[in-house]
């Protein structure tokens, strides 16, 4: 409406115009070269207007003339580059559809008509990866990991690929340097955090840890739960060589994470050796009041060197009145009670527990009755109630049930995966055996997890589960190669679902149990 509004009066400014010439003729006079013109000023002002019109006519007319070569060339490229794209579109369409011959098809349309395009670059990749062609894979994202506009994109596909051949050294790699770009892509920053803590590189870890919290890819409750796990871990694994520094480590832990078990546990041990009895004393019942645990009793119980057992015993009972009517307030009482030799107490204790019995209760039952009585009928008939009395809570992650925390799940390599709670019944617990060949194994019958300082595991090999009925010694083996388990793989574009290792000469592997990734080490 407007615009309508601006031509009618455009119209009457000129209709306006030309009518107060007309009405005002006058006369032009020139002389030039003998010759003398007159004429009125409308007739002048046409004239020049023909003029000036003929004049820019010829001047495009000589300049279409002149660019022509460069016109035909721009129109020859519009139409190749639409080409390109239409090729580009319709290989991508393809492999998302899985359609290897005609994703290759396009492939070849695209790079030949867009070398230079980084789509096309992708759908190279794409389609190798779709026909299992691993080195023209790789081929293409090399080529894209040295451009900088594709250069994350070559760098994860590479990640990728390390991933898939095995080569955890060049995976890391290939992540490191892509976490040194700013912004650091969140994939990058988790990748470079697994593996370092899968190598048990505590510190690294930590800075990786500060990094993806200062990019934004963590949150602050997150930063101070994982950075409270790995200042723990470390504790742990030079608690026995700097004992100082680990209590500095620990101490900075339970700030961020007072509630976190084994950083509770190691804490009290270590101020308790300090001879900050009240303070350790407070540390660990802390974490009790929150999460009652085996560890955390047993550091409260030997707070103090050469206590009697009837000292114990108060303290235990001390305990047990911050968390009352929990299963560990009844079992950290009968435990103390037993060792001092107060029956009726621990009987007491655990009488509420007998109607529906766990295993470590009807264990504990079956040593009241060999130690009180010597009745050694009544110790075996409650040693088989416990084959089949629920199981009791244990340090499970992904399907891995282990008698000690650790910081990382030897499976998928999840920082902070293990917790406390009933394994299911439904999912067999592998064994898990370290190189210093400890087994990490969840025995039907297996009592709470023993006292004492925990050591984090080297990395670790997952072996099928012997049968809960016998223990079957390991065969000898050579030491494993030491490299970092695998992170995740995860798709390059998620929107194309292109196989996870395609190819002829791929082996079958087993499916995995939910929440649980392929194996790590062979």
């Amino acid at each position: 409406m407007i615009r309508i509004i601006i031509f009618l009066l455009a119209v009457g400014v000129l209709a306006l115009g030309i009518a107060w010439l007309a009405d005002r003729p006058g006369e032009i006079t020139v002389l030039w070269m003998g010759l003398r013109i007159e004429t009125s000023v409308m007739v002048a002002i046409f004239a020049v207007a023909m003029v000036t019109a003929l004049l820019i006519f010829l001047w495009s007319v000589l300049r279409t003339i002149v660019r022509a070569p460069d016109l035909f060339a721009l129109f020859l490229r519009s139409r190749r580059g639409a080409k390109g794209y239409q090729a580009i579109s319709r290989g991508l369409i393809a492999i998302g559809s899985g359609d290897a011959h005609a994703a290759r098809k396009y492939a070849r349309d695209a790079r030949k008509l867009a070398p230079g395009e980084p789509l096309a670059l992708l759908l190279s990749a794409q389609t190798a990866q779709l026909s299992g062609d691993r080195k023209a894979a790789e081929h293409a994202f090399t080529e894209m990991a040295r451009r900088d506009d594709t250069k994350l994109l070559g760098l994860r596909g590479l990640f990728v690929e390390a991933q898939r051949r095995d080569d955890m050294p060049s995976a890391r790699a290939y992540a490191e340097e892509a976490a040194k770009i700013a912004p650091s892509p969140g994939w990058a920053g988790q990748a470079v955090l697994e593996f370092r803590c899968a190598s048990g590189d505590w510190a690294g870890a930590l800075a990786a840890l500060d990094k993806n919290m200062r990019s934004g890819l963590v949150d602050r409750p997150t930063w101070r739960r994982q950075r409270a796990v790995l200042l723990t871990a470390r504790a742990l694994g030079i608690e026995e060589t700097d004992r100082d520094t680990a209590n500095n480590l620990v101490q900075e832990a339970l700030k961020l994470e007072p509630t976190l078990i084994p950083a509770a546990a190691l804490g009290g041990r270590l101020q308790a050796e300090a001879g900050n009895l009240r303070h350790a004393g407070r540390v660990v019942e802390k974490a009790w009041k929150a999460n009652p645990h085996p560890d955390l009793a047993d550091a409260y119980t030997h707070l103090r060197f050469g206590d009697s057992a009837r000292d114990r015993l108060t303290r235990a009972q001390s305990l047990a009145k911050k968390a009352p009517g929990h299963v560990e307030s009844a079992l950290v009482v009968a435990r103390a009670a037993l060792d001092a030799r107060e029956f009726s107490v621990a009987r007491t204790a655990l009488a509420p527990l007998l109607t529906n019995p766990t295993q470590r209760v009807t264990l504990l039952m079956a040593e009241i009755e060999e130690t009180e009585h010597g009745d050694n009928g009544r110790a075996r008939e409650w040693m088989a109630r416990a084959v089949h009395a629920a199981r009791d809570p244990a340090w499970t992650a992904d399907g891995v049930v282990s008698d000690r925390w650790l910081p990382v799940s030897p499976v998928s390599g999840r920082l902070d995966a293990f917790q406390w709670r009933v394994p299911l019944e439904e999912l067999a617990a592998p064994v898990v055996e370290t190189r210093a060949g400890d087994r990490v194994q969840a025995s039907m019958i297996e009592a709470a997890p023993p006292p004492g300082p925990v050591v984090p595991a080297a990395p670790m090999e997952i072996r099928p589960a012997a049968p809960v009925t016998e223990r079957v010694a390991p065969a000898p083996k050579s030491e494993p190669e030491k490299r970092p388990r695998k992170p995740k793989v995860e798709a390059v574009i998620p929107l194309v679902h292109a196989p996870d290792d395609p190819g002829p000469e791929a082996e079958p592997e087993p499916d995995p149990q939910p929440g649980q990734m392929p194996r790590i080490f062979k």
